[in-house]
């Protein structure tokens, strides 16, 4: 299944074909291929190169896993144990020489950025949950108190949307939106819009 982007302008095929979805196939992540999503993680850019992203990884039929998937919280419970993998990100908060990253969670958003485009290009989803206990987490899995845990990825090959509860089937197969540049992009100053070009609907 493709959603494909409706944009304003041309943008690389990998980004306008990513999307997230929540039916996930019953079907074993091979492992250079976590490792390829993990290697493209750690290439990211950071502040400083600090590099403050950590990730524990997950995978279907692992202890780990399950314990993971008792801390989603909502509709997460229902489709994300169904995914070949579950990785928790986090981030470290200080710095190398202990003063506080202001980037850190900023950093860790990157390299999950790259490992969900890195997915894509080898044909798996990633869909990236805020819904979770990170409190819970942190004391299943002994988290040290400069890390925090920011979210949960479900990784895995897209599956049959019919396992999924109606409400969420309705989701996945709604059209993707997104704001339009003008609302986001300013100039001179916070507030003041810029008007791009006529939109070429590619």
């Amino acid at each position: 299944m493709q959603k494909l982007a409706t944009t304003e302008f041309p943008i690389l095929d990998v980004l306008k074909e990513r999307w997230s979805p929540r039916a996930y196939a019953n079907k074993p992540l091979e492992t250079d291929k976590l490792w390829s999503l993990l290697e493209a993680a750690r290439w990211s850019p950071s502040a400083a190169n600090e590099q403050p992203w950590a990730f524990l990884v997950a995978l279907k039929g692992e202890p780990a896993f399950d314990k993971l998937a008792v801390t989603l919280s909502g509709s997460n419970q229902q489709w994300a144990p169904n995914a070949s993998a579950l990785i928790l990100s986090i981030a470290k908060l200080t710095r190398s020489n202990g003063a506080p990253n202001r980037h850190a969670y900023y950093d860790v958003g990157q390299a999950v950025a790259h490992l969900s485009v890195q997915a894509g290009a080898m044909g798996l989803s990633v869909r990236q949950m805020g819904g979770f206990d990170a409190a819970k987490t942190r004391e299943l899995f002994a988290i040290p108190e400069e890390y925090d845990p920011v979210t949960i990825l479900a990784v895995g090959y897209f599956g049959d949307l019919d396992q999924l509860a109606d409400d969420l089937r309705e989701r996945e197969l709604s059209e993707r939106k997104r704001k339009p540049l003008s609302e986001m992009v300013f100039k001179e100053q916070f507030g003041q819009a810029v008007s791009p070009p006529v939109p070429a609907k590619v």
